[in-house]
This record gives structure tokens, sequence and C-alpha cells, in this order.
């Protein structure tokens, strides 16, 4: 999230009232709606993949994606608001996180007590294609990582996402290699706590965004 113009000073939490679609970083707003579609279809593919082969690490991968496409919906329904309603956003957005990583841990909970071995090929194939869509949106928003609370829980989600992608492939190697479903799980737990770490992140900065609007109204 780097590049914006000096019209974004929002980005650090100087904003002073509401801004016009010129303070969002240029070709932003076309990024956002590409990453909505990608994650919004992604979500369909890997429900369908996660529920067919018993996978939660899917499952969970899944979950994300549709958390995705709601926060990049948010993003562009707040992307021409002032720097309070962005800050208030990024707080939905972190709330999101932090109730996702906390359903995945649960899920994996109780899939290692009823659960099944999962289909290491169904993982392995979904997991591929799941990587290289976070990877190309992870490229269209890294230049825009450093900005705002609402910006960077973007850019988190979609981080978190291919690390998530990564973990999967691993999960389907070790669920091929062991015949268990232990790797799935592990797996599962892991992207649930990745999402509680960023959702805390993403709530302290808009809190200090916030803190920063306020202080600036005050005077």
């Amino acid at each position: 999230m780097h590049d914006q113009s000096h019209a974004d000073h929002g980005h650090h939490g100087h904003s002073h009232g509401i801004e016009s679609l010129a303070g969002a970083p240029p070709g932003y707003r076309r990024v956002l709606w590409i990453a909505l579609v990608v994650n919004a279809t992604m979500f369909l593919l890997e429900i369908g993949a996660g529920v067919a082969s018993g996978s939660v690490s899917l499952l969970a991968d899944a979950i994300d994606f549709l958390g995705d496409a709601a926060n990049y919906a948010l993003s562009l329904a707040v992307l021409a608001m002032g720097a309070v309603m962005r800050a208030r956003a990024a707080m939905v957005k972190a709330v999101c996180m932090l109730l996702f990583g906390a359903l995945v841990l649960g899920r994996a909970g109780w899939a290692a007590l009823a659960g099944d071995t999962p289909q290491p090929v169904t993982m392995g194939v979904v997991g591929l294609l799941a990587l290289a869509a976070n990877v190309g949106v992870g490229a269209l928003l890294y230049g825009f990582r450093e900005g705002d609370a609402n910006m960077r829980s973007v850019w988190l989600c979609t981080r978190n996402d291919a690390i998530g992608n990564l973990a999967v492939l691993l999960a389907a190697a070790g669920v091929l290699g062991t015949g268990t479903r232990w790797p799935d799980l592990a797996v599962a737990a892991v992207m649930g706590g990745l999402a509680l770490a960023a959702g805390l992140s993403v709530t302290r900065q808009a809190r200090q965004e916030l803190a920063r609007e306020a202080r600036a109204s005050s005077r």
C-alpha cells in the first residue's frame, strides 16, 4: 500500500473532513473490485471442495475467502469517506478476523475428536488454485500495503491467505504421507492463529487512528 498521492492524508490518520475519491491512491478501487471477484469465486470453489474432501483446512480457507470478499466490499463502500469511517470499517474487519480465527480453531478441535482423514489430492489441487489466486491479488495490493488501518487490513487478509494456501499444500502432503488427518488439523489451527494475530494488529492501528482523529476534532 505504497504510492499514495499527497491527497490521501488519511493514510497516516491526518485526514481533515470528508475525502473525495481523489483521496484514494490511483488504481486502488479497481484493484479492490478485482480482489472482490476473485475471492468470491474462490470461496464457492473451496467450500465445495472442502465439504467433498473432508478437509478442515480447505473449509477454513473457504471461510477466509468469504470474509475477504466481504472485507473488500466494505473497503469499497468506505473508500470515499473520511478517516474516521475508514478506521471504523477496519475495526469491523478486525472483529471478523478474530471471529474467523476462533471459528477455525473450534472446528479443528471438533474434527480432532470426530473427523475422518481428508482427501489429499483434492486438497492439493484446490490449494494450488487458491495460492495462484491470492498471489495474483497480493501482487496487485502490495503497493498499497502501508496505508491506513483499512488498507492495511486488506493487505493482511491477502497475505495471510497466501500463507494459508501454502500451509494447505503442506497439509495435503502430510495427509498423503501419514494417512492421518492430523496435518490438516494442524494447518487449520495455524490459520486460525494467523487470523487472530492479524485481527489484533488491525484493531490496535484502527484504535490509534480513531484516537488521533478524536484529538484533532477537539482542537
